[in-house]
């Protein structure tokens, strides 16, 4: 699929100036301030066009399909959105905590509200928010207490060597003395991948089990070939409100046990504007029953915060479940619509400040994760 913006992309040559000009998101990047011991370059939209054209510059570029040129071209348009958001000035120094974070989320807020206009399928984006998320990883990965595992997460959602093209143009994107050291650092991942074998495709495991508890423990091989003792399956939903939770429920349900905390909140008489904690809490211990029993259940919640998503899979998988992670999504348009006919019909704005909040389950946080969208 060849959306609209990325047609635009190849259509002006590979222009930010014309990019701009489609999405005027990237005028925010515009006097953004810096510290210049690492961009004396100026401010982020300098930096972001002097990356933009490093990228087109590299003799790898000529080597990608046109598919690959376009989306990491966008991610390169994009990668420092969140700079706006997080920029500070501390102790004299400006700083940007998190930005590649708050870039992930902002970037897919934006290609999810105004889908028509970017016309991306759900891969193309996930593929630029995750390129956006991870851009540093190649300059910073060797600082990690466990690099490996940091680079294998993240080779479990985009290919390295896009990861590696991005980087490569951010350190070169820059004027002053890091952008030689930064330029080392991005050709020593680039070893590094190779040499772990997740240049291109993400690590092998022996088995899905063996894979997820390698992302779960702390000194875990993985080349490991650990036995599957789980027991039963769990399944725990993910999505914004109103995306289809209940409806693949009762499509795919059967007579499986269902642990829902709109249901608990109702059948308490608890106000969902409200603290959930008491229907938290009730329903863990319904669950803690189910497991005890090792029966299978379907836990029925939004679920779109990746800390509250780890605690309940750590929950369950310590009972023995296969936990599988089921991301259901449906277009913005589609969402408002639904809203507007729903019974308990949901604030706007707090829909919009979930949407912002929203983070994608990552492929690594269960036995399994599934992705049920629109396109």
């Amino acid at each position: 699929m060849n959306g609209k913006i990325l047609r635009e992309i190849r259509g002006s040559g590979f222009s930010l100036t014309a990019l701009t000009g489609f999405c005027p998101e990237l005028n925010a990047l515009r006097e953004v301030p810096q510290n210049p011991e690492y961009h004396a370059e100026g401010d982020v939209y300098r930096h972001t066009e002097m990356v933009c054209e490093k990228l087109t510059e590299l003799s790898e570029w000529q080597e990608l399909n046109p598919d690959e040129q376009e989306l990491l071209f966008l991610a390169a348009a994009f990668h420092d959105i969140g700079k706006p958001v997080c920029t500070k000035l501390e102790d004299g120094n400006w700083i940007s905590p998190r930005h590649t974070i708050v870039g992930e989320k902002e970037f897919r807020r934006i290609v999810y509200q105004d889908a028509g206009r970017f016309g991306l399928a759900f891969s193309q984006r996930e593929t630029v928010a995750k390129l956006i998320r991870y851009h540093g990883l190649p300059i910073w990965f060797w600082t990690k207490k466990r690099p490996e595992r940091d680079l294998m997460k993240a080779a479990e959602s985009i290919p390295l060597r896009l990861l590696y093209l991005l980087a490569k143009a951010d350190a070169k994107g820059r004027l002053g003395n890091p952008a030689e050291e930064f330029s080392e650092q991005v050709e020593l991942f680039g070893d590094y991948t190779k040499e772990l074998g997740i240049w291109d495709c993400p690590q092998l495991f022996a088995n899905p089990y063996a894979r997820f508890q390698y992302f779960q423990k702390e000194d875990m091989w993985q080349g490991a070939d650990l036995y599957d003792d789980t027991e039963f399956d769990v399944i725990l939903l993910s999505g914004l409100p109103l995306a289809g939770k209940d409806s693949w429920i009762e499509k795919n349900g059967g007579d499986t046990p269902v642990i829902s905390l709109d249901d608990i909140r109702e059948e308490l008489k608890l106000s969902p504007a409200k603290s959930s904690d008491k229907a938290v809490h009730t329903a863990l211990e319904r669950a803690k029953i189910l497991l005890r029993r090792k029966e299978p259940f379907i836990w029925n919640a939004t679920n779109i915060i990746g800390e509250t998503r780890q605690k309940l899979v750590r929950l369950f998988a310590g009972y023995g479940a296969r936990v599988h992670i089921l991301y259901l999504e449906v277009p913005y348009q589609e969402l408002l619509a639904r809203n507007r006919k729903r019974a308990r019909y949901i604030p706007e704005q707090v829909l919009e400040r979930m949407i912002r909040k929203l983070e994608l389950p990552e492929s690594w946080e269960a036995y399994e994760v599934r992705y049920l969208t629109a396109k």
